[in-house]
C-alpha cells in the first residue's frame, strides 16, 4: 500500500473497495462465531447458531473465490 503526505492514493482505496465484500462476510462470520461462543453460558449453540455460522462460512467462501477471481497480478515494488 503506498502512502503520501496527504493520505492513501486512489488505487490504494480502490483496492479496499474491491475487497470490501469479504471483509463485510469475514466480520459476519466472526459475529457468528462469537454468538456461539455466548451461546454456550445459555445452554449451548442451537441449530439456527450454527446454521448461521455455516451461512456465514460460505459467504466466506464465495467473496474470497470472486475476489480471486477479479484480481490482477500485481508486481512487486
Amino acid at each position: 500500500m503506498n502512502h503520501d503526505q496527504h493520505g492513501p492514493l486512489s488505487a490504494d482505496l480502490a483496492a479496499i473497495d474491491a475487497e470490501w465484500p469479504l471483509i463485510a462476510a469475514e466480520l459476519d462470520l466472526l459475529d457468528a462465531e462469537i454468538s456461539l461462543i455466548y451461546a454456550e453460558d445459555h445452554g449451548g449453540p442451537s441449530p439456527l447458531d450454527w446454521r448461521r455460522v455455516r451461512r456465514a462460512e460460505a459467504r466466506v467462501t464465495r467473496a474470497a473465490a470472486d475476489l480471486a477471481g477479479s484480481v490482477e497480478p500485481r508486481r512487486a515494488a
